[in-house]
């Protein structure tokens, strides 16, 4: 830390007027000192007696008198006391320069940080400090971040809400104004205002499933479950629903259970939503996998595998994030919430897992890893899938 000049003639001032105090009072006590002794001839003698007995060499050469011996004691005193408060006034300087730091972070330099380097506990002082800035500044950007996050909810959950009410208040309104021709048109408006309001209904009830979630209080109904056995059910209930659109959906399991310590009703509305979305948006497919495996005595993988039309490589990193649609299929008619991975990912995150997607020409995967028991987390590790494994499975 460098002074200024103004600090540096105040050093210089300080040990001026601290040298003149401690002059006149050294004269002072000397003055007394000879007072006494000159009043005290009992003083005088015992000091006589001293000075004869500090004598060195066989010439008994007389090596101080007291006059010296205190002078030099004085002088030694005085050096102390002149560096102690010069000492104490520069720590001073540096907490005003530490200080002086602080106001000018303060008023909005927040890239700005104590550069000077300084010993000892003031040093910590100035480390905690910058310690502490960076804190204070991330927890800013975190809940500037988080505010953000909440107006986009905002946004899109208006956005969503106002397009089907706007239609169910249009034919409502028709009904209400006797503007049809005949009954068909009075079940023609109530039909669809019908199904708008079914399509809000989806909207809020994902909406409070993705709050829910994403809440780390939320209870959990933990038990242990079988996840061959869920995906099988879960193959044999979308059997007929596949089949009309002329998908197969199919296990590829082991004949051994494989359990965890799990949640079954997330679980199963993690899968459910991945299901849900290989028949919606797999066009051109013909084949629907689920799988699992072991990985690790602590960790299993599930995976959801369709055949269907690749998810560009652009919307990979963006298919988990809450009202995200791929290629603008918020317009289309097989246009969900846009919540359903969404609420997969926070699901699968409350059980101390990951989920992640692979997709090209051959197979698109959406991976999950879970822990076996409940309460540990795994490390997230995404190995990249090659066309030729795709096509080898």
């Amino acid at each position: 830390m460098k002074l200024t000049t103004r600090e540096k003639s105040a050093l210089i001032m300080e040990a001026f007027v601290t040298i003149v105090i401690l002059l006149l009072v050294n004269l002072s006590v000397i003055v007394i000192l000879n007072d006494m002794i000159q009043t005290n001839p009992g003083l005088q003698d015992g000091i006589f007696i001293i000075k004869r007995s500090m004598v060195i060499g066989p010439n008994h050469y007389q090596l101080w008198s007291w006059e010296n011996i205190f002078i030099g004691l004085m002088i030694a005193a005085d050096a102390g006391v002149v560096y102690w408060r010069l000492i104490r006034r520069y720590h001073q300087m540096q907490l005003r320069h530490i200080i002086d730091e602080l106001h000018y972070i303060a008023n909005g330099h927040f890239d700005h940080r104590i550069p000077f380097t300084l010993k000892g506990d003031t040093q910590r002082v100035v480390t905690s400090v910058n310690a502490l800035v960076d804190s204070v500044i991330s927890s800013i950007e975190d809940e500037r971040r988080i505010e953000k996050s909440k107006d986009e909810l905002i946004t899109n959950v208006s956005h969503d809400l106002r397009t089907p009410l706007t239609s169910i208040i249009g034919y409502l309104g028709l009904i209400e104004d006797h503007q049809y021709h005949s009954e068909d048109d009075i079940l023609k408006y109530t039909h669809t205002a019908f199904s708008k309001a079914k399509q809000m209904k989806s909207l809020v009830e994902d909406l409070f499933e993705y709050t829910k979630m994403r809440q780390t209080d939320t209870p959990m109904n933990i038990s242990k479950i079988d996840i061959n056995q869920m995906l099988e059910q879960l193959a044999a209930s979308f059997e007929l629903e596949a089949e009309d659109k002329g998908i197969k959906v199919s296990v590829d399991i082991d004949d051994k259970p494989l359990q965890i310590e799990a949640d079954a009703e997330k679980l199963g509305r993690v899968f459910n939503n991945l299901i849900t979305n290989a028949l919606k948006y797999g066009d051109g497919g013909h084949n629907i996998i689920l799988r699992s495996k072991p990985v690790s005595e602590r960790e299993i993988q599930v995976s959801v595998e369709n055949d269907g039309s690749p998810i560009p490589e652009a919307s990979l990193k963006q298919v988990f994030e809450r009202f995200y649609r791929v290629e603008g299929s918020r317009s289309k008619a097989t246009g969900g919430t846009g919540l359903g991975l969404a609420i997969a990912q926070s699901i699968v995150d409350r059980h101390g897992g990951y989920i992640y997607v692979t997709s090209d020409n051959e197979m698109t995967r959406f991976i999950i890893h879970l822990p076996v028991k409940n309460g540990e987390k795994i490390e997230h590790v995404q190995p990249k899938i090659s066309p030729e494994e795709n096509r080898e499975e």
